[in-house]
């Protein structure tokens, strides 16, 4: 039960972040230059990529893809420990992309984010790994 909770709880944080992060994308100022004139020249600047976008419309849709990442994360991890535990305790594939991904916002947030967001990553990537520790103790007691 205890494992169950932990790896919820770290399903949770991350539904949180992205929930946030989504709204602030679309909904808020949050995530925009201070400068207006940044926002201007993203808006009139294409990448070298492709014209078929402007560096703005890319900064919208990284940071909304971004989000979704977030969401996916909490949305199925967190359906796993509730509903399918045994299959999430019982796989290492499972176990090890959890890790994994929460690793990798773990080290996105610590170079390129600001503090809160590496705290909240780095709480959920310690929630999860409790979770499967319980789990694995528990399995062999």
């Amino acid at each position: 039960m205890l494992a169950r909770l932990l790896v919820s709880a770290s399903s949770l944080i991350m539904l949180l972040l992205g929930g946030i992060h989504l709204l602030y994308t679309f909904m808020d100022d949050k995530i925009v230059p201070r400068d207006p004139a940044v926002r201007e020249a993203m808006n009139a600047t294409t990448l070298a990529l492709t014209s078929q976008t402007t560096v703005w419309r890319a900064w919208i849709g990284f940071n909304a893809s971004h989000s979704l990442c977030a969401l996916f994360f909490g949305l199925l991890f967190g359906f796993l420990a509730l509903a399918h535990s045994g299959l999430l305790f019982g796989s290492a594939f499972l176990q090890l992309l959890g890790v994994a991904v929460l690793i990798g916002f773990v080290v996105l947030a610590r170079l390129y984010w600001f503090s809160v967001p590496f705290a909240g990553v780095s709480l959920a990537l310690a929630c999860f790994v409790a979770g499967l520790l319980v789990a694995q103790f528990s399995s062999r007691a």
